[in-house]
């Protein structure tokens, strides 16, 4: 059962690295070096220091002209119409009337 005289290719023999098996060579890390790399970093001090610095205020007109270009034609998106609140107007009698008033309606001298 020989093909045409050629002999079968010879498995390669296997090359001279490193044996993945065996720990030789190897570093090992740390575990706590390895949690303080991955650990969060809290950025808030200095975000905070970032959004105090810009303490520049817009002016009024300005900002009432950015949030009318941003308002849709919607009714819902218009601003409520602020309406004027009305004192409660003070009572015109006094307490003298009132006690007229008594006597004639209830009978009480």
């Amino acid at each position: 059962s020989r093909r045409c005289g050629r002999s079968r290719p010879r498995k390669r023999a296997p090359e001279p690295g490193r044996n993945k098996a065996t720990v030789k060579g190897r570093v090992v890390k740390s575990a706590i070096e390895e949690y303080h790399k991955k650990k969060p970093v809290n950025h808030l001090r200095e975000n905070l220091q970032y959004m105090l610095k810009g303490r520049r205020v817009a002016d009024k007109a300005v900002t009432e002209q950015v949030l009318a270009q941003n308002r849709g034609r919607k009714s819902k998106d218009q601003p409520p119409e602020k309406t004027e609140k009305k004192k409660p107007e003070g009572t015109v009698f006094t307490e003298e009337d009132f006690r007229k008033f008594e006597r004639e309606y209830f009978g009480i001298p």
